[in-house]
């Protein structure tokens, strides 16, 4: 016997009420952009679940791909049989045999579709009974069975699963808008695109480089990351944005204790300026709190006074250990510990203020010629998309 379908089953999207549909209709769009290497997969959506009929396409690298997409909370290989009792049985048995070294089994009977004329208790029974007739040694164990057989009566058709793959959870991405993420080269920043795809958002993501002192495998190796960010959605937009001017100009006129301070202020006008050209709605940040001299409140309120935009901090409450483990799970880890430095490590003074006030950096921002080096920063910033089928040279869109 052969597994011929794959049925998703949702988790939060089950409460959205009446935009139930939009969420659903998202989900279904990105599994059939995640698994468009498959060409003779159907993937139709009926109410409460989505079905994916496999036509003879090897189930394992679906069933990979399936459990990186956000909105799903569990799926399972099934058989399609019609909906007759006589079909349901000799299907519930074919998923039995399937298993080897079985000794007790359940039927978990469950009917979508009212009008069948069977009820679910008269169903397990049914079914429950054929099985113990065509086997041998085999007994019933509602309580703890070594196999699980769920038989789910639909209008047009009944699915017989058993056992399930757990997914990704979350809420599909492209139902909550789109967020631009502060994406460096370290551990935290992949992160937290992860954490913010899973809420639902599509990010797109910014990059500062200062060339010379930061290299071309600096900027690959954040390629690299936003590419592994592309398998939870359908892509992602990297926007590299050329920095050491910025760096040079803050170095020169700032004292050192204030430099940080004023240069993430800097970062955060760039991404509002490149945000509302692509009409983003939040900007999102790998800061946990308390982390470094950037990340305590004192900074964070100083620093995002340049900005109206919300800004997503998924980390704020994790520390580093908790992140790590994330960073390794989302397979971002050890692309993030390669020793390229960006540009936060560069001209980096050792006495960063932990407490600096607003303003102290209004008034040393007054000897910068802001409007201008942010405009240039924009103007000559590059723009990359990246997918999850390609390798990550390719589709370069520059803003030239």
């Amino acid at each position: 016997m052969k597994y011929d379908h794959i049925l998703i089953r949702f988790g939060e999207l089950a409460l959205k009420g009446k935009n139930r549909s939009i969420f659903e209709k998202q989900l279904q769009q990105n599994i059939k952009m995640s698994l468009k290497l498959f060409p003779n997969l159907q993937i139709k959506r009926t109410y409460g679940r989505i079905v994916i009929e496999l036509n003879g396409e090897n189930h394992e690298p679906i069933v990979e791909g399936l459990q990186h997409i956000f909105g799903i909370h569990s799926f399972s290989l099934a058989l399609k049989v019609e909906n007759s009792l006589e079909s349901m049985q000799k299907g519930a048995l074919q998923v039995l045999k399937e298993h080897d070294e079985v000794n007790t089994f359940k039927i978990t009977a469950r009917r979508a579709y009212k009008p069948f004329p069977l009820d679910t208790m008269q169903l397990n029974r049914e079914i429950g009974g054929y099985v113990l007739t065509n086997t041998n040694d085999i007994t019933v164990d509602v309580h703890n069975p070594d196999v699980d057989i769920r038989v789910e009566v639909r209008e047009t058709a009944t699915y017989v699963t058993s056992g399930s793959y757990p997914g990704a959870g979350g809420l599909p991405v492209g139902t909550s808008g789109k967020v631009l993420l502060l994406l460096s080269g370290g551990i935290d920043s992949p992160v937290a695109g992860y954490l913010t795809m899973k809420r639902g958002a599509k990010i797109e993501a910014i990059h500062f480089h200062s060339p010379p002192y930061t290299n071309e495998r600096a900027k690959q190796k954040v390629l690299d990351l936003a590419k592994t960010l592309t398998k939870f959605g359908s892509s992602v937009t990297v926007h590299l944005v050329p920095f050491t001017d910025v760096q040079k100009h803050i170095h020169q006129q700032i004292p050192s204790n204030l430099q940080m301070t004023i240069m993430r202020r800097v970062m955060l006008r760039i991404s509002e300026k490149i945000a509302n050209e692509r009409k983003i709605l939040a900007l999102a940040t790998g800061e946990s709190l308390g982390q470094v001299a950037s990340q305590t409140l004192h900074s964070m309120n100083t620093i995002n006074e340049v900005t109206n935009l919300p800004i997503i901090r998924p980390l704020v409450t994790m520390d580093k250990l908790e992140v790590i483990s994330l960073a390794k799970k989302i397979d971002t880890y050890e692309t993030s510990i390669l020793p390229f430095e960006d540009c936060c490590t560069i001209f980096l003074p050792p006495d960063s203020k932990t407490r600096p006030k607003r303003e102290q950096a209004n008034k040393y921002e007054q000897y910068l010629e802001m409007e201008s080096y942010v405009n240039d920063a924009v103007e000559r910033t590059e723009k990359i998309v990246l997918t999850s089928s390609s390798p990550v040279n390719d589709e370069v869109d520059s803003l030239f």
